[in-house]
């Protein structure tokens, strides 16, 4: 006789002392970034470390290439309908995101629908006024920010005969401080990386004047750039003919003169926050960090600098549940532990006020005061409309527009007056279609 069949099979039993959750697949979350190398190790690690803090989702961080190709490869895939959760974008592309339409769900929104805290008001203030509605709504997430500052080189400066612990304070030290570098026997006094974002966008920032009309663009599409004012076309022609005497040093676009710091070949460098782990490497002296130099004749001078760097944008496109989890990466990598890490690891800014605060706790900054220096430079004194940041579109090209103009004139092809109304002229044409093209 055949026994009866009463005895459940094992899944059944599994399910009968289990919860059915512990058996659900976890919910993936994409995350496109642009960051290669060390960085992108980093970024590795943070989606790892959320990944090992909860178990229902997990994120799965992908290098797409440069900024601008991970901008691209995004809004690609929302066009196919298969975007990632999660795209990177630099801060000039912010106005091209916000003009996105339908590709975009504000984190602002994704944080009140997920129930979880969020405090807005937690963030630094000069980081999060890029990335924010007029009425102060967050609108992408910040991660890696940055900001200019000036690095000198210590031994130069012991050279020529200056005191390593005073670095030049306003333009005209700069360039009597570069004279003595130079007499010392260093080829040139100083030079700089990101000139259109250093000397042009934080240059405005720095001396409270604008870049241009509407609040520099946050104030809507119909904005007009304006940066070949009295004070523009002063720094410009000056550093033109500062060029001529090697007191300053064309670097070439981007951030590619690094090498002429790190090679000694000149005394100072104006750069970004991010480039102090870089420099950290290539220098085989002992550099500092200052904050970038002003005008000492400007009326409002020194402000505040404005960031550079890139925030997260969350697309549409995806389930609610997915979104949930968006909400709790962000919340994961907003911790301060997370992000004094990443800072004091990097370069890059914390993104909040406590992570700031445990930083300076973990006595960092005693053993690094340099990597203070951009802190202390963005929160000198609260944002005001030249000093917020900048929000133009097409600014990308625009960058490139004015470093045509730069090329120009350190060749003598044009003075600082005429390069930099042709700057104006032909990016007011790229903002003008910007406009027509998202009415």
């Amino acid at each position: 006789m055949k026994a009866k069949k009463w005895i459940p099979s094992v899944a059944v039993a599994l399910l009968i002392l289990f919860p059915a959750s512990v058996f659900a697949a976890k919910i993936t979350i994409q995350f496109w970034h642009a960051h290669g190398g060390e960085l992108g190790e980093r970024v590795g690690k943070i989606a790892a470390g959320f990944n090992q803090s909860q178990d229902k989702y997990e994120v799965i961080a992908s290098y797409k290439g440069s900024y601008a190709d991970t901008m691209t490869a995004g809004i690609a895939a929302f066009r196919a309908k298969n975007p990632p959760h999660i795209l990177q974008v630099f801060e000039v592309g912010t106005a091209s995101m916000m003009a996105a339409k339908g590709a975009v769900r504000p984190v602002y929104r994704v944080m009140k629908d997920s129930g979880l805290p969020f405090d807005a008001n937690a963030y630094l203030p000069t980081v999060t006024g890029y990335y924010t509605t007029a009425d102060g709504k967050m609108i992408s997430m910040p991660f890696n920010s940055s900001t200019p500052v000036l690095y000198y080189n210590k031994d130069a400066f012991k050279k020529a005969g200056l005191d390593p612990a005073k670095p030049p304070k306003t333009w005209p030290e700069v360039a009597e401080y570069a004279k003595k570098i130079i007499a010392a026997g260093y080829q040139g006094g100083f030079s700089s990386a990101w000139t259109s974002w250093i000397h042009i966008e934080n240059f405005s920032a720095w001396h409270n004047v604008p870049i241009g009309s509407k609040a520099n663009g946050f104030g809507g599409l119909d904005a007009v750039l304006a940066y070949n004012g009295k004070l523009h076309v002063k720094h410009w022609q000056q550093l033109a003919d500062w060029h001529k005497e090697k007191i300053f040093v064309y670097g070439g676009r981007t951030n590619k003169g690094n090498a002429k710091f790190s090679s000694e070949e000149v005394g100072m460098y104006t750069e970004s926050s991010a480039g102090y782990a870089g420099f950290k490497k290539t220098c085989k002296f002992e550099f500092g960090t200052s904050m970038l130099p002003y005008w000492p004749d400007a009326k409002g001078a020194p402000q505040n600098t404005i960031i550079g760097g890139a925030s997260l944008w969350v697309m549409e496109g995806h389930k609610k549940d997915d979104y949930k989890g968006v909400a709790a990466f962000f919340n994961y990598l907003s911790s301060p532990e997370v992000q004094a890490e990443w800072h004091q690891g990097t370069g890059y800014l914390p993104i909040t006020l406590a992570a700031y605060e445990l930083t300076k706790k973990q006595g960092f900054y005693e053993k690094n005061p340099d990597m203070e220096t951009a802190l202390k430079q963005m929160t000198l004194n609260k944002p005001t409309e030249n000093s917020k940041g900048l929000r133009f579109g097409n600014f990308a090209q625009i960058r490139d527009i004015n470093d045509g103009e730069f090329e120009a004139i350190f060749a003598g092809q044009k003075t600082a007056k005429q390069g930099l109304d042709d700057a104006v002229a032909a990016g007011n044409k790229l903002v003008r279609k910007f406009e027509e093209d998202n009415k």
